[in-house]
């Protein structure tokens, strides 16, 4: 697959640095000489301009990727190139800052595909920590693991089932688990899924899409295992 990623600070390079080293190919837009003269070293393709210049997203390629990530500190900047991203149909990922207000993330959430915030996942493994949860579940997010939610569907196999017996496909692991409309929290023993929960998963590239099938009642090989 083909990415652009617009910022190359230290999200934007560990990201690009992990698409690659899974086979992708990826290009780097940065307004920093200095950014791109190091994403050029580590052997991208790199653009140096404002990710909010649509006449560079195209000479960066941008009607030929899959999708766009937008991780500069600038708020607006990032959302600029989304919708640059938007109108070429593609898939757009966009950062936020943990510092803005849920009216803000409201505001920008429903005009682009994902919202990430880089912090917020440190300040989660160490909530997990503190708590007594099983840490090694986010540090194990290598460079061929991805994490990703799944919405449970009212037919799926989970349904009743304790979220803590639940075997997933080759390995994967659930290490989330939320109700509608409410946070995903590491669940406890008793806790059950029901219709409409969300689960944060882990899984390589391969198992993913399998983990998804299960989890949404399309399992091909059948219904989904439980530990007793």
């Amino acid at each position: 697959m083909r990415f652009l990623i617009v910022g190359y600070g230290r999200v934007g390079l560990r990201t690009a640095q992990i698409l690659a080293s899974e086979g992708h190919e990826v290009t780097i837009v940065d307004e920093d000489p200095e950014k791109v003269a190091e994403a050029t070293d580590d052997g991208f393709q790199a653009h140096e301009g404002d990710g909010q210049d649509d006449r560079l997203l195209e000479k960066a390629g941008i009607a030929d990727v899959d999708a766009i990530a937008a991780l500069t500190g600038d708020l607006n900047a990032n959302f600029a190139a989304c919708m640059a991203g938007e109108a070429h149909d593609i898939r757009t990922v966009m950062r936020i800052d943990e510092d803005y207000r849920e009216e803000i993330y409201e505001k920008y959430a429903a005009d682009v595909d994902e919202i990430v915030y880089p912090e917020r996942l440190g300040a989660a493994g160490a909530k997990t920590a503190l708590l007594g949860g099983d840490l090694n579940v986010l540090a194990d997010l290598t460079e061929s693991l991805t994490a990703a939610t799944v919405d449970v569907p009212p037919e799926s196999p989970l349904v009743g089932r304790r979220v803590v017996g639940v075997e997933l496909p080759a390995g994967s692991r659930i290490y989330a688990h939320g109700r509608v409309n409410e946070p995903l929290n590491i669940p406890l023993p008793q806790a059950t899924i029901e219709a409409g929960d969300r689960l944060a998963v882990i899984a390589d590239g391969d198992s993913l899409a399998a983990v998804r099938a299960m989890v949404q009642g399309d399992d091909p090989d059948g219904d989904a295992e439980a530990s007793a």
